[in-house]
């Protein structure tokens, strides 16, 4: 007897999405669905002898059902972004397999599958379903058709289905109709649970007979809760009955299995994604060994200043240094050097110790030798991976500032700013090499110094060589992607900016610590308030911070309607309690209370104790140059640029910065810069003219939009100006200013009719970003997006996102510009001053009292001038003692 198989495809999907682990290719792809479809379809022609194969689809839209009940899966969730990005690679991949896909206009996958099953019995061919649908059960036909479960790989016929639901396959719609199907959102009868339907179909057969013998039901409340629901019973069943009808006939043949093995037919595709060990079983090897630069080296020790000098002497003058240190701290301020890392050539690597400290440790080179060691290659064309560590630590024991000739940290996130750039998994990705880990080299509880110096030889001269294969192949990559610019553009711009991030990092900020002290008695003074009143309020004590124990006193208790659950229970995020804020007083009051003990927690509490532990109470960030895909400085560490400044507390936290004794704070912001840059970029008359005449922008647009109310909706022209750089479509505009879809989509239409060119640049970027698929900034950084592998959501936000990139990587280039420039005159002058923080478009520095003034205005001109654009740059300046006070 043949057989068909029929794939319930979505629902197969799904099903493999959520019972694999969410594994990623070496890109951060996303292929957990992926490779459990690929594995399902491997073992189909290795387990299961199967003729004929299907994939059944659901059709866009809404199908007759909806015309029936508009409820109809109306509350079915939102699908995770990393399902989504699989899906449409996943049914590609079944036509390019050569798999025949069916889809019907106006029905779901089930009612092709019953059509198919039909068709199929009547020619005598078994039917093999591949699907956990409710709904499909009511076709299971012992010997002719089943349900096959994938992940248990079990065949599920009519004994397994009377034994789930109690009833016989043929009274699943009965059965169905009564219970209803939360997934689907059919209602069923209330009050009447799987049990209790069960009984009633195995006593009068079906829904049709349970009503024409409603009297003899019992007991009475059943045939009440029956009698109140017969409307929605009837609904149910017509929802649940599937159409089998779709076909006069079906030709089999279409569905024939492919004579050569369909994964080879995509055996390019599964490489790409890293997806290989199917094509291994297969005996694929050839398919999967591409060529790739060995990683085999030696790793030499150099435990004497003679050894060290010897070969350091021997590096020859054109020669290209990978250099790496060892330490015992990751806080380079208090960190000692353990030993060093060089690499020079593709055959071996070497490692320098200086400081181990167990037992019986072997010969070393002393610190001092050392340092003269490391001055030489510094004179040398040395780069390393995340330099910004190594120098400073050497900038700390009295080496002098030097740029680097590359950083292969940074010129990965050059190549893709979205990867990781972490040494161990870029060794993986381009060379698929396993790194020692520092795991498996430092016992837990340990650092660095107490390492074997043997061990260490080869953990530090691994470093030192994967750095340097690394270098090459990173220029191999631009040169790939047809971005050999960018090396310019680390050159010139990132690789000093490194040592401006050394010497911002260095400076430190000073905080007030009895101003944090008393910060910290009030907060924890309002948040006992805040519990007290919360407990009243819920009439019980609980745990505040529980997301269970919150969701039960809110949804179980005060029965406030659930807006959303999760897998673990009720969901009680912000946007939840937002929802919720008019339907009871115990919503504000914890909003409130997570707010402060946020706050709190984050950064008060943290904030008063590293303040406290330095000498001069300075805090010290560390600024991350590869944080962002866009170009845009983070900080850790704790994190300075995230600090709230919409609330009252927030702002008030930093007042808690200060200039140190005999100093002032200056802070210099850019005026509108994502404007100015949407100006220049547009080439926009109107917004050309309006900054060129220095004049209000946010005014000059309300009054193109509005006219004679200019003034009043002055805001609303500020929301529309910032919102339309960053992708804002008409719902967000209407959320943001509490105005109907419709007005919102008026006002947009008005706007770019005002300004003509501002929507044609705009639509040059999307329409640039999906022919090419990535975006560039003002200095030809790049952002890349997969449009061909998303879904329609994902598409979207790739636009948001590409435009967002254009205008905020921009910004970020222009002060990265301004900041180099203002550290290298700082310095050249000897200026009393020092850059401590960067926010965004804001500079802060910290200079002499005395010189504020002049020094403000100086600064102000580097920036203003750093770069040429079609409209003047401007910033803001403020002056004061205290970070809060700058305006």
């Amino acid at each position: 007897m043949k057989t068909l198989t029929i794939i319930d495809t979505f629902g197969f999907f799904f099903r493999n999405y959520y019972a694999l682990p969410p594994l990623k290719s070496k890109k951060g792809f996303p292929t957990g669905l992926l490779t459990g479809f690929i594995n399902f379809i491997y073992n189909l022609s290795k387990e299961h002898q199967s003729d004929y194969l299907l994939f059944a689809l659901d059709s866009e839209g809404s199908s007759f059902r909806n015309d029936i009940d508009k409820n109809y899966k109306a509350q079915r969730p939102e699908a995770p972004p990393e399902l989504l990005q699989q899906l449409p690679v996943a049914i590609d991949w079944i036509d390019k397999m050569g798999f025949k896909q069916l889809k019907h206009e106006g029905v779901e996958a089930d009612d092709i599958i019953a059509s198919i099953v039909k068709c199929a019995k009547a020619k005598g061919v078994k039917v093999r379903i591949v699907s956990h649908d409710k709904d499909l059960y009511q076709l299971i036909d012992d010997g002719n058709v089943v349900l096959y479960d994938p992940i248990k790989k079990e065949e599920i016929d009519e004994e397994r289905a009377v034994k789930k639901f109690g009833v016989e396959p043929k009274h699943i719609k009965d059965f169905l109709a009564l219970t209803g199907d939360s997934a689907d959102n059919i209602p069923g009868v209330r009050g009447i649970g799987p049990k209790t339907a069960a009984k009633l179909i195995n006593e009068f057969g079906n829904v049709e007979n349970i009503y024409e013998n409603i009297d003899k039901v019992k007991p009475e409340r059943i045939k009440r809760l029956l009698t109140e629901g017969k409307e929605l019973a009837f609904l149910s069943k017509k929802l649940v009955q599937l159409k089998d009808d779709l076909f006069e006939d079906c030709n089999l043949k279409e569905f024939e299995f492919p004579q050569i093995n369909p994964i080879l037919k995509i055996a390019d595709e599964l490489i790409d994604y890293n997806i290989t060990s199917v094509l291994n079983r297969l005996k694929a090897k050839p398919l999967i060994e591409k060529k790739e630069e060995s990683v085999e080296f030696e790793a030499i020790l150099l435990d004497s200043k003679e050894k060290m000098m010897e070969v350091i002497d021997s590096i020859p003058k054109d020669a290209i240094v990978a250099f790496d240190t060892e330490t015992d701290s990751l806080d380079t301020k208090n960190a000692n050097i353990v030993g060093f890392s060089f690499c020079f050539d593709k055959k071996r690597a070497y490692y320098v110790p200086v400081g181990h400290k167990y037992l019986g440790v072997g010969d070393q080179v002393s610190l001092e030798d050392a340092l003269k060691g490391v001055k030489k290659i510094l004179e040398r064309r040395f780069f390393g991976h995340n330099l910004k560590f190594d120098l400073s630590l050497l900038y700390a024991h009295g080496l002098k500032e030097t740029v680097c000739y590359a950083d292969t940290m940074i010129l990965a996130w050059l190549v893709d700013p979205e990867s990781s750039v972490g040494l161990d998994s870029l060794a993986k990705r381009y060379f698929s090499h396993s790194m020692i880990t520092y795991k498996e080299t430092v016992k837990k509880g340990e650092d660095f110094s107490l390492v074997n110096i043997e061990e260490a030889t080869k953990y530090a001269a691994e470093d030192a060589f994967i750095t340097y294969l690394l270098y090459f192949q990173l220029l191999q990559e631009l040169k790939n992607k047809d971005s050999e610019h960018l090396y310019n553009v680390a050159k010139e711009v990132e690789y000093p900016f490194i040592n401006t991030l050394i010497w911002m990092e260095k400076a430190g900020i000073k905080v007030d610590i009895g101003f944090f002290e008393k910060l910290l008695v009030k907060t924890q003074k309002r948040l006992e308030e805040l519990t007290k009143k919360i407990y009243e309020l819920a009439g019980s004590e609980f745990n505040i911070n529980s997301t269970k124990q919150l969701g039960y006193v809110l949804f179980e208790k005060l029965k406030l309607p659930p807006v959303k659950k999760t897998k673990t229970g009720y969901s009680t995020n912000e946007s939840v309690l937002n929802e919720l804020k008019d339907k009871h007083e115990i919503i504000k009051e914890i909003l409130e209370y997570r707010e402060l003990f946020k706050l709190k927690t984050t950064y008060i509490e943290p904030l008063l104790k590293l303040g406290s532990k330095d000498k001069e109470n300075r805090i010290y960030t560390s600024f991350i140059q590869t944080g962002t895909a866009t170009g845009r400085l983070s900080s850790k560490n704790p994190n300075l640029q995230n600090i709230p400044v919409k609330t009252e507390v927030g702002r008030e936290i930093r007042y808690g910065f200060i200039a140190d004794e005999g100093k002032l704070l200056i802070g210099i912001d850019y005026s509108q810069i994502e404007l100015r840059l949407l100006a220049h970029f547009s080439k926009d008359p109107s917004l050309i003219k309006a900054f060129m005449e220095d004049k209000d922008i946010h005014l000059e647009t309300a009054q193109k939009l509005f006219e004679e109310d200019a003034k009043e909706k002055r805001n609303i022209a500020k929301s529309i100006n910032f919102g339309l750089i960053y992708g804002m479509g008409s719902r967000k505009l209407a959320q943001t200013l509490g105005i109907s879809t419709k007005e919102a989509k008026t006002i947009i239409e008005s706007y770019f009719a005002s300004f003509p060119t501002v929507k044609s640049f705009l639509e040059s970027v999307e329409n640039f970003a999906k022919e090419k698929g990535y975006v560039e900034t003002l200095l030809g950084r790049r952002r890349y997006f997969d449009f061909a592998h998303a879904s329609a959501v994902q598409i979207a936000a790739y636009l948001r996102e590409a435009t967002n990139t254009v205008f905020q990587g921009s910004a970020a280039d222009l002060i990265k510009l301004a900041m180099n420039k203002i550290k290298e005159e700082i310095n050249k002058k000897n200026y009393p001053a020092k850059i401590i923080l960067q926010i965004h478009d804001e500079l802060i520095f910290e200079v002499q009292e005395s010189e504020a003034e002049e020094l403000a205005h100086i600064f102000k001109d580097i920036m203003e001038n750093i770069y040429v654009l079609k409209i003047p740059l401007k910033c803001s300046v403020s002056v004061s003692k205290r970070w809060g006070e700058l305006k």
